[in-house]
C-alpha cells in the first residue's frame, strides 16, 4: 500500500513538472514589445497588428499624463523583465530611461524620435513629437525597423502593417493640410508646450502657454500677463488638456470673455488601433471650429 502511494505521488509530481515546463516554453515563444506610454503603444500596436506570437504592452497606466514627472513602478519593472524590445518616445520625454537602461543593460531599447528635427535647444528640446502627423509617420518607420531587426521571422508582417498604417496617416495629413491652409497665422493660448509641433506644421502662432510645467499653475503675475495677451490679440478661445486641471484657463476665460476648449494630447486613450487618427481628427475639428467662430 505504501509503495502504491509513493508511485502515485511520483506520477503526480512528474505530470505537474511536465506541465510547468510546457507553460514556460509557451511563454518563451512570445515576443514581447513594451511601449513607454500611450502614443508609442498605439504605434507599436498598429505595426504588430494580427501577429499571433507578438504581444504589445503599454508600460504606464492609462491615466498617465505626459510622463514629465513619472516614477517607474514595481509593476513597470515586471513588464520590462519580460520584454524583448522597449520602445520609447525619446527626445527627453522619458526622464526615467537611464534607470531602466541601468537595470536592464541587455534590453533592446529604441527611441522612435530618431531622425526627427526637434524644437528647442540643448537640454530644452520639446519631446511632444507625436502631435505632428508627419513626425508619427517617421516614428512608425523607426518602429518597423526596430521590430524587424529584433524579430526577423515576423519582419514581412511588420513591414506590411507599417506600410498600411503609414498610408492611413498620410491620408490624414493630406486632409489636415487642406483644412488648416486658410488658418495660417492664427493665434492660440495653449495649455503647455505639447502642441508646438502641431502649430509648426500649420503655421499657427502660440501666443502664450498657461503652464510652463504641467501641474504647476501660473502665478498671479503670470495669470495677469496671460489675460493681457488674450485681450491684446482678441483671442476668443483658450485651450486646456483633459489630463490636467482647467482652473487657470477658466479664470482667464472669466476675465476676458474667452471660451475654454479641450485639446487632447493623447497621453492616454482607448485600446483602439485607430485611436490616434480619431483623436487628431477631433483636435482638428475643435481648432477649425474655433478659428471659424463656430
Amino acid at each position: 500500500m505504501k509503495g502504491l502511494i509513493v508511485i502515485s505521488l511520483v506520477f503526480i509530481l512528474s505530470v505537474s513538472c511536465s506541465c510547468k515546463k510546457e507553460d514556460s516554453s509557451a511563454r518563451s515563444d512570445e515576443f514581447v514589445v513594451v511601449a513607454s506610454f500611450y502614443p508609442i503603444y498605439i504605434i507599436a500596436k498598429n505595426v504588430a497588428y494580427n501577429i499571433n506570437d507578438v504581444k504589445v504592452v503599454n508600460m504606464t497606466s492609462s491615466d498617465t499624463g505626459c510622463l514629465h514627472d513619472y516614477i517607474v513602478t514595481a509593476e513597470d519593472m515586471k513588464n520590462l523583465e519580460k520584454a524583448d524590445v522597449f520602445l520609447m518616445n525619446g527626445a527627453g520625454m522619458e526622464a526615467f530611461a537611464d534607470k531602466i537602461i541601468e537595470r536592464y543593460p541587455n534590453l533592446k531599447t529604441v527611441e522612435l524620435s530618431k531622425s526627427i528635427r526637434l524644437i528647442g535647444d540643448g537640454d530644452n528640446k520639446n519631446p511632444h513629437i507625436w502631435l505632428s502627423v508627419s513626425n508619427v509617420i517617421i516614428m512608425v518607420k523607426n518602429c518597423v525597423e526596430a521590430l524587424c531587426q529584433a524579430d526577423i521571422k515576423n519582419s514581412d508582417a511588420y513591414k506590411k502593417n507599417g506600410a498600411a498604417y503609414i498610408k492611413e496617416l498620410s491620408n490624414l495629413k493630406t486632409e489636415m493640410d487642406v483644412s488648416f491652409k486658410k488658418f495660417k497665422g492664427e493665434k492660440i493660448i495653449a495649455f503647455h508646450e505639447a502642441f508646438s509641433y502641431f502649430a509648426k506644421d500649420y503655421d499657427l502662432i502660440i501666443a502664450a502657454e498657461i503652464e510652463h510645467n504641467p501641474g504647476m499653475e501660473p502665478s498671479a503675475k503670470e495669470l495677469a500677463d496671460l489675460i493681457d495677451t488674450v485681450r491684446k490679440y482678441g483671442i476668443k478661445y483658450i485651450f486646456a488638456e483633459p489630463q490636467y486641471s482647467s482652473s487657470s484657463a477658466e479664470i482667464i476665460a472669466k476675465e476676458t470673455g474667452a471660451k475654454v476648449l479641450i485639446l487632447d494630447t493623447m497621453a492616454a486613450g482607448t485600446e483602439d488601433r485607430d485611436a490616434y487618427i480619431k483623436s487628431m481628427k477631433k483636435n482638428s475639428s475643435v481648432l477649425i471650429g474655433a478659428f471659424s467662430g463656430k
